[in-house]
C-alpha cells in the first residue's frame, strides 16, 4: 500500500505552464521549488515581472516559450480560463505540436472539444486539481496550494499510458493525489460539488445583501462560509460555469426542484424537515469520506489491457492513485 504523503522525485521532462494566475502560478512555484525544471508564460508583463522578481522562470513571449518547450520535449500545461484556450491551443499546435498537453481547467468536455478542433491528434490528457481560493493573480499563488488535494486525471479509453503517467506524476509532484475519471463523469461531478455551489453562493450573497446594512452587520459564519466563492472574480466564475453549462443545468434544475418543494412544505405545513434532514445526512456522508484516509488504487498496471476502465471503476469508489 502506498503512503498518501509520498511524493515521487521530479521527472526528467520539463514542464511549461501557459498562464500564471492562481493555479498556474502556484504550480510553477511548487515545481520549481522541488527542483523540477519548469517555466511559464503569461500575457501580462506585470505578472511576468512579479514571477521573475520572485526567482521564477517566466516570459510574455508565447511563441518563444513554446519553441523552448518543443526543444525540451516539455509537458505543456494549459492554465488559462476557457475563453483564452482556443488561442493557446492554436499556438501549441503551431510551435510545439509533439509535446504532451494537459490542463488545469475546471471543465473537461469543453476543453477536449477545443483541443480536438484546434490541435487534432494532440497528445492530450486532461487534468483538474480540486484546489483554489477566491483570490486570483500571481500575488495569490501558493506553492502549498495542492498539498493533499485531489487532482482528477482524465482516463478515457484510448489514453496513451505513458502520457497519462506523465500527467499523473505531475500531480503527485505538486503534492496532490490522483483521481482517475472519464471526462463526462468529471464534469457531472464538479457541476454538483463546485459549480452549483458558486450559483447558490451568489444567490445567498444577493439575498443577504439585499436586506439591509443591519443584515450584513449581523452576518457571521454561515453567511461568510456560504458565500465565500461568490468573492471570486466574476469573469472567472462565468468562464467556469458557462463552460460546463449542460451538466450545470441538470444540477441547477435539481436544486430548484428541492427548494421549491421546501418552500411549498413550509407554506403548506410549516415545516422544512425534509430538506434539512436530507442535507444533514449528505453533509455527514461528505465528512466521513473527507476525514477518512484515502484508499489507494492498487493492482492496476498502467498500459495493461483494460487499465483505463479499472482505474475509472476504482476512482468511482473514491480511491486515489499514488504511483
Amino acid at each position: 500500500m502506498c503512503d498518501p504523503e509520498k511524493v515521487p522525485h521530479h521527472n526528467a521532462r520539463p514542464v511549461c505552464i501557459l498562464g500564471l494566475g492562481l493555479i498556474g502560478g502556484s504550480l510553477l512555484r511548487v515545481l520549481a521549488d522541488a527542483g523540477q525544471p519548469a517555466y511559464g508564460y503569461n500575457r501580462s508583463p506585470q505578472t511576468v515581472n512579479e514571477a521573475t522578481a520572485a526567482g521564477y522562470d517566466a516570459s510574455s513571449d508565447l511563441a518563444a516559450v513554446l519553441q523552448r518547450a518543443a526543444g525540451d520535449d516539455a509537458l505543456v500545461v494549459l492554465a488559462t480560463p476557457v475563453p483564452a484556450l482556443p488561442a493557446m491551443v492554436a499556438a501549441v499546435a503551431e510551435h510545439a505540436p509533439g509535446t504532451v498537453l494537459t490542463d488545469v481547467v475546471s471543465v473537461k468536455e469543453e476543453v477536449s472539444r477545443i483541443v480536438a478542433a484546434g490541435h487534432p491528434g494532440a497528445r492530450y490528457v486532461g487534468g483538474h486539481p480540486m484546489a483554489g481560493t477566491a483570490e486570483s493573480g500571481w500575488a495569490a499563488t501558493d506553492p502549498g496550494l495542492f498539498t493533499g488535494a485531489m487532482w482528477m486525471v482524465a482516463t478515457d479509453d484510448g489514453t496513451d499510458p505513458q502520457d497519462w503517467l506523465d500527467v499523473a506524476r505531475l500531480a503527485r509532484l505538486a503534492g496532490a493525489m490522483v483521481v482517475p475519471a472519464a471526462i463526462d463523469a468529471h464534469d457531472r461531478a464538479v457541476a454538483a460539488i463546485s459549480h452549483n455551489p458558486h450559483l447558490t453562493a451568489a444567490v445567498t450573497a444577493t439575498v443577504g445583501a439585499g436586506e439591509s446594512a443591519l443584515a450584513l452587520r449581523l452576518a457571521a459564519g454561515s453567511f461568510r462560509d456560504g458565500t465565500r466563492v461568490a468573492g471570486t472574480a466574476p469573469d472567472l466564475q462565468r468562464a467556469m460555469l458557462e463552460g460546463n453549462a449542460m451538466a450545470l443545468l441538470n444540477t441547477l434544475s435539481e436544486t430548484i426542484d428541492r427548494l421549491v418543494a421546501a418552500r411549498d412544505a413550509l407554506r403548506d405545513r410549516g415545516s422544512v424537515e425534509v430538506i434539512v434532514a436530507d442535507g444533514h445526512r449528505a453533509r455527514e456522508r461528505y465528512e466521513a469520506i473527507a476525514q477518512a484516509a484515502p484508499q489507494p488504487i492498487d493492482d492496476v498496471q498502467i498500459g495493461a489491457s483494460g487499465w483505463e476502465a479499472e482505474l475509472r471503476r476504482q476512482g468511482h469508489l473514491g480511491r486515489v492513485w499514488l504511483g
